[in-house]
């Protein structure tokens, strides 16, 4: 590890001021200490905004507001969460062991880096980490990568299970920065990799996420997370679904869908959840529905697999649901 310096902010005011001139922010530290432990993130100034007012689960009127300091376990843990919002309990438990819950918050879990193998060996070409070198995956061992939102220059998944979740919720974030606040679409966070997949996210310079704003809903209670991994626990996804739906009468009214573990961003999918709308909650509409999350992929050499697992994976959730008859 290289030599650094860190501080402490007071404010959010001054940790604004500093990510402004160039310091780096740091809460957990479970993903950026890492890289830099193997000189793949060498920042030489380190802002700690632990001590900022930015933690707290509350509710506002139908919708959860989550602060952007909280712990990952903390939310897991929070009945209002688990009562309506059950989706975003099983996406923490699911997406990191006990200790990295504990110490991990919503926000650096929203903005921690890639997974993939090429971007933490220095001496491999990766267009994330060196701007221009090539990109190893494409032609390279590229089982866990990306089958959506891919280019010519990255092929790597984007790891958070948490953002799967708030994607398919509709979820919100307010950010503050030199320039004031904003609030949009998580789903906005996050960036196609294009012929720039260094930049990964649509934070401009000095902006610091304060809070997430998931809405309520009748389909939000009936909302599950399914993740198929290597192993059953601290690994990261091959394929997932967050699945949310409203049934009524047999009927479905309302479907919200989100995968991860196949795209270069948390995927949201829209052309499933058209296709069920209005339609007798049955397997076999979920199955010809989930079939039409394969248009647009591009499979590598090594993960072909995942045009078949994606499919199957989306049925399984809805039927984790309790919706399907």
């Amino acid at each position: 590890m290289l030599p650094f310096t860190i501080e402490k902010a007071t404010s959010v005011e001054a940790a604004i001021a500093a990510a402004s001139s160039g310091r780096r922010f740091i809460a957990g530290g479970t993903t950026l200490i890492d890289l830099m432990r193997e000189e793949v993130e060498r920042p030489e100034h380190l802002v700690d905004i632990n001590a900022l007012p930015l933690s707290g689960i509350r509710l506002d009127g139908s919708d959860l507001v989550i602060g952007a300091l909280s712990r990952m376990a903390d939310v897991a843990a929070h009945p209002d969460v688990q009562r309506l919002q059950p989706l975003i309990a099983e996406s923490l438990i699911e997406g990191a062991s006990p200790q990295l819950r504990n110490m991990a918050s919503i926000g650096g879990n929203l903005l921690q880096r890639v997974r993939c193998p090429y971007f933490r060996m220095l001496d491999a070409p990766c267009n994330k980490r060196t701007p221009g070198s090539g990109c190893s995956a494409i032609d390279g061992l590229n089982a866990g990568h990306a089958l959506l939102g891919t280019s010519d220059h990255c092929v790597a998944t984007h790891p958070s299970d948490l953002a799967v979740a708030l994607v398919a919720l509709e979820a919100t974030m307010r950010v503050k920065g030199p320039t004031g606040e904003r609030r949009f679409p998580v789903e906005e966070l996050f960036r196609l990799p294009g012929n720039t997949p260094h930049l990964e996210h649509t934070l401009l310079p000095g902006e610091i996420i304060i809070e997430v704003r998931v809405p309520g809903g009748p389909n939000s209670r009936r909302a599950r997370y399914l993740k198929v991994r290597d192993r059953a626990s601290y690994e990261f996804a091959l394929v997932s679904a967050a699945a949310a739906i409203e049934v009524a009468d047999g009927t479905i009214r309302e479907a919200r869908l989100a995968v991860g573990g196949v795209g270069t961003r948390p995927w949201r999918m829209r052309g499933v959840e058209a296709a069920l709308l209005g339609k007798a909650s049955e397997r076999k509409v979920f199955e010809r529905a989930a079939q039409l999350a394969l248009d647009g992929v591009r499979p590598l050499s090594g993960n072909r697999y995942k045009a078949e697992l994606l499919p199957r994976t989306i049925v399984r959730a809805f039927e984790m649901t309790g919706a399907v008859a």
